[in-house]
């Protein structure tokens, strides 16, 4: 495998408008943000990440003003003009600084890309070639849809009506208290077998558990991250009052917290977010944990652009990934993304992974330009 060695990392703030509003329990997007990563090496090769940060600190902690700041200032000197053998090196390089975990797999990421493409390799088979043969992609990820909180059940009714129409196989639903029971109920009478399940965001609190009991009747597939999310000791409680499974989102942010989630029965599914667990290289060795201990698995999504889409699909489509994905096709969220090719949606409820080395898709730069433009004269906060 060729080393490479990185010689300049430039940054830009992300600006994409949404098809539609897109609200959560933390409240309504307004338009996908994120940070940009743009790695040079000294081989002449590009690789590209994105750093799935927000607006304001809702999921995560991390903003776009704040991703910028740690990436500029602390993260990139730790890179440049270091020789990288593998990309598996990355988080002890970046180890000195502590946190900064959506910052630290938007870089992470663009090490992944550069290093793919300096061997003429796909990303999903450099993860291949790092977990062992016997996971060799699929090629195709299957995914599902997450719709976000509506005005009124008339709307959302229409919006499930849409996805299903479009061919997604599995939706899910954003909850919060007071727009819960009613939706499930209402979701399944329209839809009796689809999988469906149901976000809450960390919306609850355990004193809501005679509360959640009464989801138990919809036939869900799971219910994702319902108590605090830095709560893995509380879930467990949950879980033993509840039949339908917990998944946890944002509490499993290491390898480490899953084994401990594991132990206590706090889980009975993992949503695996690269972004939230600082990377690729964290990523695959909770995907191996997972396979190991046969726990359902499947890949969160944080409204990522085709850069972070890219990545994502990759890792979907790797066995041990047994449930749908939320990796939606980009006119799901986009009507002009910062790549092309589009992801699109194939009739299984399939996104095929790119077969161009690295991510596999081609960062138009224009409307990376266009889009840090956007940022400068939208938003408020400055990322100097």
């Amino acid at each position: 495998m060729r080393a490479i060695t990185v010689s300049e990392v430039r940054l830009y703030p992300l600006h994409i408008p949404f098809v539609e509003p897109f609200v959560t329990s933390f409240g309504e997007e307004p338009f996908k943000a994120g940070v940009l990563v743009e790695l040079h090496t000294t081989e002449g090769v590009t690789g590209w990440g994105e750093a799935s940060v927000e607006i304001n600190p809702g999921y995560g902690s991390e903003t776009v003003a704040t991703g910028m700041h740690i990436l500029r200032h602390f993260l990139v000197p730790l890179v440049i003009g270091k020789r990288i053998d593998h990309p598996t090196q990355m988080p002890a390089l970046l180890h000195p600084v502590r946190g900064s975990a959506h910052a630290k797999a938007g870089l992470e990421a663009a090490v992944w890309d550069a290093f793919a493409k300096a061997n003429d390799m796909r990303l999903v088979d450099v993860f291949t070639q790092t977990l062992g043969d016997q996971h060799a992609s699929r090629e195709r990820a299957t995914v599902g849809v997450s719709i976000g909180i509506m005005d009124s059940l008339e709307q959302q009714l229409a919006i499930v009506r849409k996805r299903v129409a479009q061919g997604y196989a599995r939706i899910k639903l954003k909850i919060r208290p007071g727009w819960d029971v009613q939706v499930a109920a209402a979701v399944r009478e329209a839809f009796p077998d689809i999988l469906l399940m149901l976000d809450a965001n960390s919306a609850y609190s355990l004193a809501d558990t005679d509360h959640l009991k009464a989801l138990d009747a919809f036939n869900l597939l799971m219910i994702e991250q319902p108590l605090s999310h830095d709560d893995i000791h509380d879930h467990g409680i949950l879980q033993a009052a509840l039949k339908t499974p917990i998944c946890l989102d944002e509490s499993v942010k290491s390898a480490g917290d899953l084994k401990l989630a594991l132990k206590i029965g706090a889980l009975k599914i993992l949503n695996l977010k690269p972004a939230r667990v600082s990377g690729y290289t964290e990523s695959l060795a909770i995907y191996k944990l997972c396979a190991e201990h046969h726990v359902p698995l499947w890949i969160g999504g944080m409204l990522e652009c085709g850069i972070g889409r890219a990545g994502n699909v990759a890792i979907a489509s790797l066995p041990a990934v047994t449930l749908p994905c939320d990796i939606s096709a980009t006119d799901r969220y986009f009507t002009e993304d910062i790549t092309e090719p589009p992801f699109v949606l194939n009739p299984d409820s399939t996104i095929t992974v790119p077969t161009g080395p690295g991510i596999g898709v081609e960062v138009i730069e224009d409307r990376v330009k266009a889009s840090a433009e956007r940022w400068a004269a939208l938003n408020p906060y400055p990322v100097g």
